[in-house]
């Protein structure tokens, strides 16, 4: 697929995953044009300011929430990244109707205003807490991509695609928890709510690359999910502060020891690549069953965890991993 024709409009533009994406995006693939979307003008100010500011950018106010706006900005789109969402699990818990609206009522405006729009290819990030969710962002991550994924019957004829993309924590992101470990080892303290903790984690860069990737791979319907290390929380304390104290306070309502990138269930109709699972869907008629002819089946039971991945992040890798966040 070449990029260089093609109109591409970003939801949650002006966030740690839209910012990144839109810089490769311009320097490497030269969109026709490339249109950021999200609520607030002034982090599209800002942006606009500290350099992206190229003639092929367009930057649009608008929320999810409004079908009409999205309709509006995705004229003569060709391809949109969902990225927009709320995604602070302590804010999701207390506001959980706001949740809703976003993620789940959002998302489905997106589906409604690309289908009528007929842009071609629509590739939504999803989350690790989607899977056996336990908190309401999981929940609503979850049923995001249901929404996505089946939406694809509404879609079968016409050239509209739907897809996922699913990974874990993305290193210094907006509210993760490296940027709080560096603030608290001022005081010589970091809090961990289990000292069991895991993690799957990633750089920006590599979850950008794998979007790009994926959304020029997508037949329609799949989930992808990169391979991706582990890592233990209690080895990312130590790497950020190593002299600091570890005060245990005990795992949060709505946290998990472990995250899941796989379950059993979804298994049995994953497809293994060298560097990527392909969820098929499993319920479906249509397309994107393509991907077995290209990668191996799974063994019953196959779970792919934080905690039993083979992969595994040293502490001198993640030193060098948050080596730019220091």
């Amino acid at each position: 697929m070449d990029w260089k024709d093609k109109v591409v409009l970003v939801t949650g533009g002006t966030g740690s995953f839209g910012k990144q994406f839109i810089e490769i995006l311009l320097a490497e693939y030269h969109p026709a044009k490339l249109i950021v979307f999200s609520r607030d003008e002034l982090k599209q100010h800002e942006m606009r300011i500290s350099g992206f500011d190229q003639p092929n950018l367009r930057y649009f106010i608008g929320d999810v929430r409004d079908q009409l706006r999205l309709r509006r900005a995705m004229n003569g789109v060709d391809i949109v990244i969902h990225a927009a969402a709320l995604k602070q699990v302590p804010a999701c818990e207390y506001n959980p109707m706001e949740a809703i609206k976003t993620n789940i009522l959002g998302s489905g405006n997106v589906i409604e205003a690309a289908l009528d729009a007929g842009v071609q290819r629509v590739m939504a990030l999803s989350t690790d807490k989607a899977v056996n969710p336990v908190n309401l962002y999981g929940a609503t991550k979850l049923a995001a991509e249901k929404l996505f994924v089946q939406s694809n019957a509404y879609a079968a004829g016409s050239a509209t695609r739907f897809s996922c993309v699913r990974y874990g924590n993305v290193v210094g992101s907006r509210g993760s928890v490296i940027p709080i470990f560096m603030q608290q080892r001022q005081n010589g303290k970091l809090t961990i709510t289990d000292a069991r903790m895991t993690r799957f984690w990633l750089t920006l860069e590599q979850g950008v690359r794998f979007v790009i990737r994926c959304t020029e791979q997508m037949h329609g319907g799949e989930v992808f999910v990169p391979k991706i290390p582990s890592t233990r929380i209690v080895d990312l304390a130590q790497a950020i502060a190593p002299q600091a104290e570890l005060d245990i306070i005990g795992i949060r309502p709505g946290e998990k020891l472990h995250e899941v990138l796989i379950n059993e269930d979804e298994a049995r109709s994953t497809v293994e690549l060298e560097d990527m699972f392909v969820v098929q869907p499993s319920a479906a008629l249509w397309f994107g069953h393509d991907w077995q002819a290209e990668g191996n089946s799974l063994p019953d039971g196959f779970r792919y965890t934080s905690e039993t991945n083979p992969h595994w992040l040293t502490l001198e890798q993640i030193k060098q991993i948050i080596e730019p966040f220091q």
